[in-house]
C-alpha cells in the first residue's frame, strides 16, 4: 500500500517553496563551484603529471661561469645522468619593463607545448609563454622589441620546465608579467650577443629517484662531483625547483580548500534544515501524536521528515555537478591558466569528485538530520498530542533582574527561547567572516606588502657584477654579497642573501659590534628569531657551515636577508680585501658596460610577489567577497524567518493585546538583530587571529616572508557590508511579523 504521507510532500514544498528555493540554488551553486574547480584541477593536474614523461622535463639544472667542454661533460655524465646543453640568455624588452629568458628550441629535453599560432622558423622570430603576452597584451603577429632587435610573433607556447615563472629559485613568488620564457631558432639565438649568455645545462637520470629523500641523497652526490670540476654559479635540482614544482602542490592544496570549505558549508546548510524540520515538528505537534497513536512509527516518520533535506540536496548535487562539468569548469580552468603556464588539458571524469560533491554532502544531511530527529521523534504519542515537546520541564522560567524594563527582558526572553537558532546564526557569521576577511583583506595587504618594501629598499639600484670594474659616480657604494641556506627543520630549507656593508655606509645604518650581524625583520618573524639568539646556515654549494649571533634587527620585508660588517664578511668567507660584488646607487650607473651587469635589482623585482599575488587572485577575492556577503544573508534570513515563525502565536498575542507592529518589530526583529550585530562584531577579532595563524602556516611553505596586515578600514568595511545586508533581512522579517493573522492566538489553545 503506498504511504500516504508522501501526499503531503507536494503540499509541504508548496508552503515553503520560497525556502526550499533559495536553499536548492545555494547549495546548486556550491557544490557547482567545487565540482568545477575539482574537475579542472584534476584535468589539469592529471595534464601536468603526464607533462614530466610527455616532454621530458630534466631532474635539475646547473649553471657554470664558463661553457664546459666536452671532457667536463664525459667526466660528469658518468653512469649517473645524462647532460643536455640548456644554454638561455636574458634580455630587457622596449616598449614595457620586463625580462624575456629566451631558450633555443628544445629538441631532447624540457619540451615545449605550441598553444597556438606557430614556432619560428626565421631567425627575426620568437614564440613566447603564453601568460606573460596575455598579460602584456602581446598577441601572435605582433612585433616586438627584445634587446636591440625587433622580433615578430608567431607563437604562444608553454615551457614544460617553467609552469610556474620562477626567474630564481630564492623568489617568494613567481612573476608572469615583468618575467617571461621564450623559443627562438637556433640561427635567431646565436645572433644575439654573448654578454647576457647563461651558460646552462639540465641533466636526467638514467634511472628515475624512487622519492625525494633519494632525489636528494643524489643531487647532493652530484654537486659535490660538479664543484670538483667546475665553478658553479647556480645549482637547482628539480625537486627543489618552483618553477617546475610549485604549480602542481599549488593545485593539490585548492583541492583540499575547496572540499573543506564544501563541507563546512554543508554542515551549516544542514543544521539549518535541522532546525527549520524541528520547528515543522513543533507547529505539526498533535497530528504527530495522532499518527504515532494510530500505528505510524517512529522510523516512517523520520524517513519522511528526511524526505524534503535529502531529496533537495541529492537533486542540487546532481544539478551542481552539472554545471561543475560545463560552465564553472571553464571558468575554474581560466583562473588556472591566469595563473600557471600549464599546457593543454583534456576535461576527465573525476569519479572522487563526484563522492566529495555528492555522495558525503547527502551522507553529512542525512546523519545531521537523522541525529535531530531521533532526539525529537523520542518522545510518546501522548507528549506530541499535549505539545508537551520538553523533556525537562522547568518548574519556573530562568528570572531576569527586575530592575531591566519590561521590553528589554521581553528580547532577553526571546533570545533564551530561540538559543539554538541564535547559536546556528553566530557560526554561521564566523564562516561569513572567515569568508569576508579574506576576500577584504588581501588586496590591502598585497598593496601594504608593496609600499613597505618600496619605502625601505636598501637603494634604488642594486648592481651585481660578473666581474670588478670601477664606476665614476659619487653615489654608488660598494658591497660585499654571498648566498647561504637555512637549515632544515621547522621550515624548509631557503637561500638566505648574506650582505658585506661598508663602514658609514650611506644606504645601512647599522652598528656593528663583536662581530655580530643584523638580520631582516622578514627572517626573524618567519623563523621566531631574537636578538641575542645564535643562527646556522649553510652553505649554498658545499659542506661549510656558519654560526652567527644575532646582534640587532632591520627592518627590511623584502627578503630573508643577513647583514655583517664588510671586514667581518672578507674574513668568514675568505674573500681577499679588494674583492666585492657589486653597487648599491640610486642612480642608474651608466658609465658600465652592460657585459659586466649580472643583475639590476630595482622596486619591480622587490615587488614581484605582491605584483603576482593581486594579479592571480584579485577576482578571486571579489569572489570570495560576494560569496560571503550571499552567505550570509541567506543563514540570517532562514534563521530569523524560522524564529518568527516558530514565535507567531505569541506575536498574535501581543497583537490582540494591543502592541503595534512597530513595537512587536522592536521585540522580536531587534532581538535578532542585536545577536547578528554582536556576533558580526564580536566574531571579527577571533577571525582576525585565525586567519593569521592560517596565514602563517600557509606562506612558511614560500621562499621569503609576506607578514599579515590588515587596516582597520577593512574591519569597517565587513561590518558595515554586514550591517547594510542585514537590512535587507530586517526589513523582510518585518513585512512577515506584519502578516501574522490576529486569530493565530485563538488556535491551538492548550
Amino acid at each position: 500500500m503506498k504511504n500516504p504521507l508522501i501526499k503531503r510532500l507536494p503540499r509541504e514544498f508548496k508552503s515553503e517553496i520560497g525556502k526550499y528555493l533559495v536553499l536548492f540554488i545555494f547549495i546548486t551553486g556550491m557544490i557547482g563551484i567545487v565540482s568545477g574547480f575539482l574537475v579542472a584541477s584534476n584535468s589539469m593536474t592529471v595534464a601536468y603529471n603526464e607533462s614530466f614523461e610527455k616532454y621530458h622535463i630534466e631532474d635539475g639544472n646547473f649553471e657554470l661561469a664558463y661553457e664546459a667542454d666536452e671532457e667536463l661533460i664525459e667526466t660528469l655524465e658518468d653512469d649517473e645522468q645524462r647532460i643536455y646543453e640548456n644554454f638561455y640568455l636574458e634580455e630587457e624588452t622596449n616598449e614595457f619593463d620586463s625580462t624575456v629568458r629566451i631558450f633555443q628550441d628544445r629538441k631532447d629535453i624540457n619540451l615545449v607545448c605550441l598553444m597556438s599560432g606557430k614556432m619560428p622558423t626565421a631567425k627575426d622570430e620568437i614564440a613566447l609563454d603564453r601568460l606573460y603576452a596575455t598579460n602584456n597584451k602581446i598577441e601572435v603577429g605582433d612585433t616586438i622589441r627584445i634587446g636591440k632587435k625587433n622580433l615578430t610573433v608567431t607563437g604562444l607556447v608553454a615551457l614544460s620546465d617553467y609552469s610556474a615563472l620562477y626567474s630564481s629559485p630564492s623568489d617568494m613568488m613567481f612573476d608572469s608579467v615583468k618575467f617571461g620564457v621564450a623559443i627562438m631558432t637556433e640561427e635567431g639565438f646565436d645572433s644575439y650577443p654573448t654578454n647576457h649568455l647563461h651558460y646552462s645545462y639540465s641533466w636526467i637520470y638514467d634511472e628515475s629517484p624512487e622519492n625525494d629523500t633519494d632525489a636528494k641523497e643524489r643531487a647532493e652526490d652530484f654537486l659535490e662531483h660538479l664543484t670538483e670540476h667546475a665553478i658553479v654559479t647556480n645549482y637547482i635540482p628539480a625537486y627543489g625547483n618552483q618553477a617546475i614544482h610549485f604549480t602542481g602542490n599549488d593545485i593539490g592544496r585548492d583541492n583540499l580548500m575547496v572540499t573543506v570549505f564544501l563541507y563546512l558549508l554543508i554542515i551549516i546548510i544542514a543544521f539549518i534544515f535541522a532546525i527549520t524540520t524541528s520547528n515543522t515538528i513543533t507547529k505539526e505537534a498533535t497530528v504527530i501524536g495522532t499518527l504515532r497513536a494510530s500505528g505510524y512509527s517512529r522510523s516512517e516518520l523520520m524517513c519522511h521528515y528526511l524526505t524534503m533535506p535529502i531529496s533537495i540536496t541529492l537533486i542540487a548535487a546532481l544539478v551542481g555537478n552539472i554545471l561543475g562539468y560545463t560552465i564553472v569548469k571553464d571558468f575554474a580552468a581560466d583562473l588556472y591558466y591566469a595563473s600557471y603556464c600549464l599546457p593543454t588539458y583534456t576535461t576527465l571524469w573525476n569519479a572522487d569528485a563526484f563522492v566529495k560533491t555528492t555522495v558525503i554532502p547527502v551522507i553529512l544531511m542525512l546523519i545531521i538530520n537523522w541525529a535531530i530527529l531521533v532526539n525529537k521523534l523520542s518522545l510518546s504519542p501522548l507528549k506530541f498530542l499535549r505539545r508537551d515537546l520538553k523533556r525537562k520541564q522547568k518548574k519556573k522560567a530562568f528570572r531576569l533582574n527586575t530592575k531591566i524594563g519590561i521590553m528589554k527582558r521581553f528580547r532577553l526572553r526571546i533570545i533564551f527561547q530561540n538559543m539554538p537558532n541564535y547559536i546556528t546564526i553566530i557560526i554561521g557569521i564566523f564562516m561569513a567572516n572567515v569568508i569576508l576577511l579574506f576576500g577584504f583583506a588581501m588586496p590591502p595587504m598585497m598593496t601594504h606588502y608593496q609600499e613597505e618594501i618600496t619605502n625601505n629598499m636598501i637603494s634604488k639600484y642594486q648592481y651585481a657584477l660578473k666581474a670588478p670594474v670601477e664606476t665614476d659616480s659619487e653615489d654608488a657604494e660598494k658591497y660585499c654579497m654571498t648566498s647561504l641556506k637555512t637549515i632544515e627543520g621547522r621550515l624548509r630549507s631557503e637561500q638566505a642573501v648574506v650582505y658585506g656593508i661598508a663602514e658609514d655606509s650611506d644606504y645601512l645604518n647599522l652598528d656593528f659590534q663583536n662581530d655580530g650581524v643584523y638580520i631582516s625583520n622578514a627572517y626573524a618573524e618567519k623563523h621566531h628569531i631574537a636578538i641575542g639568539d645564535r643562527i646556522t646556515l649553510d652553505a649554498e654549494y658545499g659542506n661549510d657551515s656558519y654560526e652567527f649571533s644575532v646582534q640587532g634587527i632591520h627592518y627590511y620585508p623584502s627578503s630573508i636577508a643577513i647583514f655583517m660588517d664588510e671586514e667581518a664578511f672578507r674574513d668568514t668567507f675568505d674573500w681577499e680585501d679588494d674583492e666585492y660584488t657589486g653597487y648599491f646607487s640610486n642612480e642608474e650607473l651608466s658609465d658600465i658596460d652592460d657585459a659586466y651587469i649580472a643583475t639590476t635589482i630595482t622596486e619591480d623585482d622587490l615587488t614581484k610577489t605582491s605584483r603576482q599575488l593581486i594579479l592571480s587572485m584579485g577576482g578571486l577575492m571579489d569572489v570570495f567577497a560576494g560569496f560571503g556577503i550571499v552567505m550570509f544573508m541567506l543563514i540570517i534570513y532562514l534563521l530569523s524567518k524560522i524564529i518568527i515563525e516558530k514565535n507567531a502565536q505569541s506575536i498574535s498575542m501581543t497583537k490582540i493585546l494591543g502592541y503595534t507592529n512597530g513595537e512587536i518589530n522592536g521585540l522580536y526583529v531587534m532581538a535578532t538583530s542585536l545577536v547578528v550585530i554582536g556576533s558580526f562584531i564580536l566574531t571579527l577579532p577571533i577571525v582576525n587571529i585565525a586567519i593569521k595563524y592560517v596565514f602563517a602556516i600557509a606562506f612558511s611553505e614560500y621562499s621569503g616572508w609576506l607578514p599579515y596586515y590588515v587596516p582597520f578600514p577593512v574591519f569597517v568595511k565587513i561590518v558595515l557590508c554586514g550591517i547594510c545586508a542585514y537590512a535587507i533581512i530586517a526589513f523582510l522579517q518585518m513585512r512577515k511579523v506584519k502578516k501574522v493573522p490576529l486569530e493565530m492566538a485563538l488556535k491551538n489553545v492548550e
